[in-house]
């Protein structure tokens, strides 16, 4: 008899969107763009992967404001006319077999910085930064950093309208599945965390106030994306600082969200504080996504030095995650899971155009 598929590169279901295997392009920030337009960059960029086999490519974080991007480079999603390019890239994603995806973000009090090969500091209103920059609270990320103006009921509402709006953008360009930002010192993220939130209305204090935008902004996208199409929400499970948001929470938080709409949540960590300690090693991330995925009982995709496809393998049959995503392995390496199927004996199809290089035989 033959062999079972390996558990990587079996299907998943989520709602009426199929992955042809358990392998995802994480976010990755290109800082390529002009107004928020994607180009050919992008396409090349992302198309790339979806020819090496991934079953899921999911766009950079994509500004749903102007003001929410990191850098002035930044990949943007306010406004209608940004819809053609990214149609273009999401039908070529589409085509060559996997599933077209986009993360929505706002990057609330780290917005307005220059790239990280130009250090990644505070871009000026003359060199092509904005001001005033929002957060929860006006309290700067770092020194050096811009401080930013706290949102009102009315910023908050513009936000919260700004990821609907983007979330249907994303509808007509093609997107499958969308993902919302909620980790790595970002806005969303900024408001779950005591560190980075001190209010004392309704958004601030208590977990079930810090957790109200998250499920404000589930709830207003999940209204007008497409009940057949997955949501996921990626998180950073912790600060790794003292006081700041932990496991604990972040379990909480997906017990929250799943029956909001929610149908993966995306395990990072870090970003809401700088110079912590991150305990840096393979798969360090994994037992995020093994706690949450056993305790609140939603699928979780496992994130964080994951190179390999014998320790992707054992990720996924140990049922600590549902699928594994890649962001710098990908970068190295377009046509990963192309290679590894190959080396692990299961059946992924390389483009006809590549497939001598790829034959096993």
């Amino acid at each position: 008899m033959p062999s079972a598929s390996p558990h990587l590169f079996t299907p998943l279901q989520l709602r009426d969107v199929r992955l042809r295997n358990r392998i995802g392009v994480s976010p990755m920030c290109q800082y390529s763009s002009l107004d928020g337009f994607a180009n050919d960059w992008h396409l090349v960029h992302l198309g790339s992967r979806a020819v090496g086999g991934a079953a899921l490519v999911m766009t950079e974080a994509a500004a749903v404001l102007p003001e929410g991007r990191i850098s002035p480079q930044d990949l943007g999603i306010w406004k209608d006319e940004q819809i053609e390019m990214l149609a273009r890239i999401f039908r070529f994603i589409a085509e060559h077999g996997a599933v077209p995806a986009m993360q929505l973000a706002h990057a609330g009090r780290k917005a307005s910085t220059s790239p990280p090969w130009k250090g990644g500091e505070a871009v000026s209103e003359d060199e092509g930064g904005w001001r005033p920059i929002y957060g929860p609270s006006a309290l700067a990320f770092d020194e050096g950093n811009i401080v930013p103006q706290e949102l009102d009921q009315a910023g908050i509402q513009r936000v919260v309208t700004a990821f609907a709006d983007a979330a249907l953008r994303a509808l007509k360009a093609g997107a499958q599945l969308i993902e919302l930002h909620a980790a790595h010192g970002y806005l969303m993220h900024e408001f779950l965390s005591p560190l980075s939130n001190r209010r004392a209305d309704q958004y601030g204090g208590s977990f079930e106030n810090r957790t109200r935008l998250a499920r404000e902004i589930v709830q207003a996208v999940r209204a007008v994306w497409p009940e057949h199409y997955p949501l996921l929400v990626r998180i950073s499970a912790t600060d790794w600082a003292d006081g700041g948001w932990d496991i604990d929470q972040s379990v909480a938080l997906a017990q929250q969200l799943k029956p909001l709409g929610v149908d993966m949540i995306d395990c990072s960590s870090g970003g809401s504080v700088p110079r912590v300690k991150i305990p840096i090693a393979p798969g360090y991330q994994v037992p995020f996504a093994e706690r949450i995925r056993r305790e609140a009982e939603i699928p979780t995709a496992a994130v964080g030095m994951i190179t390999d496809p014998e320790q992707a393998e054992e990720i996924l049959e140990e049922g600590r995650a549902d699928m594994i995503f890649m962001a710098r392995e990908f970068l190295r390496h377009p046509y990963w899971p192309l290679d590894a199927a190959a080396q692990m004996g299961a059946e992924l199809p390389p483009p006809m155009q590549y497939g001598r290089a790829f034959h096993r035989g």
